[in-house]
């Protein structure tokens, strides 16, 4: 079959033709000169700017948000001076002055010395798919966050207070500073469910979480809930002597709160009992027996009678 001369114009037409009815955005740029041979129409009804005003790759990169460009066109340029096939994210500027996402795929034309010609490639709209994984991104931060907060008090959960203490024990030991842990129990918390209710009795335990809350002033102090009716402060650079100071100013706190508790043994105001202890961590130490140490410390401190504070072993 013999093909007309004509046969070739009318292919380029046709592949014009397609490549200017898709929603991708095709264009080329010359090498040597770094000026576009050509950009698709969907440009301007995309961003505004007419193909006309597509000369070169400085059009391109002036487009382009400024917390992209530098890194955009570095790797840009990098990657076809490597004659290597690449694609990035941008955001390009509109003609009244907004932002699309852009993703460009970008593929290294090489002539027949295996230098590079040209490059050719597509941008396509991509800011519904930015969309998604910004909002996906936020939604994950949100679980990851409620992953570490206790649910009916706000603060730290037992998981973050773990991680908190492995991250606070590490820099006590490098510094050869004391880490100080202060444990709270509320007394009598199954009496006061019994007698006000569990509702009230969750209002109970979110009280008292704020009030100590409040006592941790410093950006490091630490709260968490423990479990049930616990919580835990854990106080970096801070000896026993300071942290026994910490602890009573936590008691203040929670009797000024005045939570009556008719059926406690010990006061007719909600009272707690705490168990205190400091240390400066070295290489023979683990936090976990730590914990249990101050553990003990406020077991003894209910076992004495409650309403308390347990400082020694």
């Amino acid at each position: 079959m013999t093909r007309h001369p004509d046969d070739a114009e009318i292919d380029s037409t046709v592949y014009k033709t397609l490549l200017e009815s898709t929603k991708a955005i095709p264009w080329k740029i010359d090498w040597s000169t770094m000026r576009f041979a050509y950009i698709g129409p969907q440009i301007e009804s995309l961003l505004g700017w007419p193909p006309s005003t597509w000369a070169s790759v400085e059009d391109w990169a002036a487009r382009m948000h400024p917390d992209d460009r530098e890194r955009v066109v570095n790797f840009c340029v990098a990657q076809s001076q490597a004659g290597t096939d690449h694609e990035a994210d941008y955001r390009a500027l509109t003609r009244d002055g907004g932002y699309v996402w852009i993703r460009d795929v970008v593929h290294v034309v090489r002539n027949d010395n295996g230098d590079v010609d040209s490059l050719v490639g597509f941008m396509f709209d991509i800011s519904e798919r930015k969309k998604t994984e910004e909002e996906l991104a936020t939604l994950q931060k949100e679980l990851e966050e409620l992953s570490f907060k206790d649910g009916l008090t706000g603060v730290a959960n037992r998981r973050m207070f773990d991680s908190i203490l492995d991250l606070e024990w590490t820099r006590a030991r490098r510094n050869n500073q004391s880490l100080a842990l202060i444990m709270f129990d509320i007394d009598y918390f199954k009496q006061y469910n019994d007698r006000y209710g569990h509702v009230q009795g969750d209002d109970c335990l979110k009280r008292v979480a704020q009030t100590l809350g409040s006592a941790a002033t410093r950006s490091r102090d630490f709260l968490a809930r423990f479990g049930g009716e616990e919580f835990v402060l854990v106080l970096p650079e801070t000896d026993e002597k300071a942290a026994i100071k910490i602890a009573e100013r936590c008691r203040h706190l929670i009797f000024k709160e005045q939570i009556a508790h008719e059926t406690s043994p010990v006061s007719q105001i909600l009272t707690v009992s705490i168990g205190v202890g400091a240390i400066v961590p070295t290489l023979q130490d683990e936090p976990l027996r730590f914990v249990e140490e101050v553990d003990k410390r406020l077991y003894l401190a209910k076992q004495q009678g409650r309403n308390r504070i347990v400082n020694g072993p």
